[in-house]
């Protein structure tokens, strides 16, 4: 029959955790690299500092606004239907955008909920005005900007309870993604 030896012991070491229930007791005065009796403890990376960039993130949801606007306006003109899909895109690239560069700012998502409703706002305008200036055969910036009163004129005749539905959810996911995007 073989008997179990105990291991070897090493010169004594230093244990943050000697003392604590659980660990066992450990001499102290050991060498630098000497090896520890116990449990093996990693080493803690410092804390992430703190991402809160107020203007940066304003400025990036304010360039994602008129970005996203302009391709979900495209998007109306070309295809003559307003699409929800479209409408989550603009909510998040602008949620992404505050979020990612402004980082937990509390203000953030409420912005982030403002511009992506002004920004499906404006897309749906300018999809408006692309489709009226090819029924009309004038052009796209004669027409916005020129006769923008009969552009929301016209977008408040084709109004209906999906267009509204479509602010909803553009606000709900810049909210979100804001959010997210600041942790």
């Amino acid at each position: 029959m073989s008997q179990s030896t105990p291991p070897p012991s090493g010169p004594p070491v230093d244990n943050p955790y000697a003392g604590q229930p659980g660990q066992p007791p450990v001499q102290q005065d050991a060498p630098q690299g000497a090896p520890q009796p116990g449990f093996p403890v990693a080493p803690v990376a410092p804390a992430a500092p703190v991402r809160d960039n107020l203007g940066l993130g304003l400025v990036a949801a304010v360039v994602a606004a008129v970005v996203s606007a302009g391709v979900y306006g495209g998007i109306i003109g070309l295809t003559k239907h307003e699409i929800g899909w479209a409408a989550v895109g603009v909510g998040f690239l602008v949620g992404l955008a505050a979020g990612r560069f402004g980082g937990r700012n509390q203000i953030l998502p409420i912005v982030s909920v403002i511009l992506s409703v002004g920004s499906v706002y404006i897309g749906q305008l300018v999809g408006e005005a692309m489709i009226g200036a090819k029924e009309v055969g004038i052009g796209f910036s004669e027409l916005f900007f020129d006769h923008f009163d009969v552009v929301q004129e016209a977008w408040k005749a084709e109004a209906d309870p999906l267009t509204f539905v479509f602010f909803a959810i553009a606000a709900y996911v810049a909210f979100q993604s804001t959010r997210k995007a600041g942790q």
